[in-house]
């Protein structure tokens, strides 16, 4: 797969892309604290950064973009924190419907949502309806998200259903059955470890860790990471 990318693109004109690219957001209360604002200012400023990065995925061709939102952990925050938190997802959705129809992005959620209120549960629903027709990018947001309890949920299908535990039986009950295994991991913050996301889809991809808090990362940053990418020879246990 090749584009052509902006003016503005720091990629050559033509360039090899990852199909599925997952982020790891980290880093939006310590941007507000280093400005001296709340928590939640960080994790406003963070869902610019959402909207800018899932747009420029779409544009420049990649066809899978999945974003850590809220992780199984994270319920362990502060309460207000939390009911913050889910009233910034249920803003965020309904805000970006819009976008995610003009840019013909796919929204995809991943994670036991059942935990959510019912109100967020239909949001989620109706979003995945009125975008499923779209056929470029799709946008999965792992959210109440674990990779172990995802691990476990698909186990428990196939023995519900009676089936051998293998490794095809595994990928078809697990939250992405629908999406091919990811290639591009990047995290965010300068955390180096992987937070239980996708442990299982990740088993060959590539990582890259970034110093830049979410908020402040760009489409220049993942430019260069992309970048990076293609120089690297995946040789998936072979020689």
């Amino acid at each position: 797969m090749s584009f052509m990318t902006n003016s503005q693109s720091l990629l050559p004109t033509t360039y090899q892309l990852p199909t599925h690219v997952a982020i790891i957001m980290d880093g939006n209360g310590r941007w507000a604290k280093e400005r001296g604002l709340k928590r939640t200012a960080g994790h406003e400023e963070g869902v610019k950064t959402v909207r800018s990065i899932t747009t420029y995925c779409a544009k420049i061709g990649i066809k899978y973009l999945t974003l850590y939102a809220f992780s199984t952990e994270n319920w362990n925050r502060p309460k207000l924190e939390v009911e913050f938190l889910m009233k910034l997802l249920e803003k965020y959705l309904i805000n970006e419907l819009n976008t995610y129809l003009q840019n013909n992005i796919r929204f995809k959620v991943i994670g036991n949502i059942c935990k959510f209120s019912t109100k967020l549960q239909s949001i989620i629903k109706d979003i995945e309806d009125k975008t499923s027709h779209c056929k470029g990018l799709t946008q999965i947001l792992a959210l109440n998200y674990g990779s172990q309890d995802e691990i476990t949920r698909a186990v428990n299908r196939a023995l519900v259903n009676e089936e051998e535990i293998t490794i095809d039986t595994i990928n078809k009950y697990l939250d992405t059955y629908f999406a091919p295994n990811v290639d591009l991991v990047i995290r965010t913050s300068g955390e180096i470890r992987i937070s239980n996301f996708l442990l299982w889809q990740s088993a060959y991809s590539e990582y890259f860790f970034t110093k830049t808090l979410w908020p402040d990362f760009t489409e220049f940053e993942l430019d260069d990471i992309l970048s990076d990418f293609t120089k690297r020879e995946r040789r998936f246990g072979g020689i």
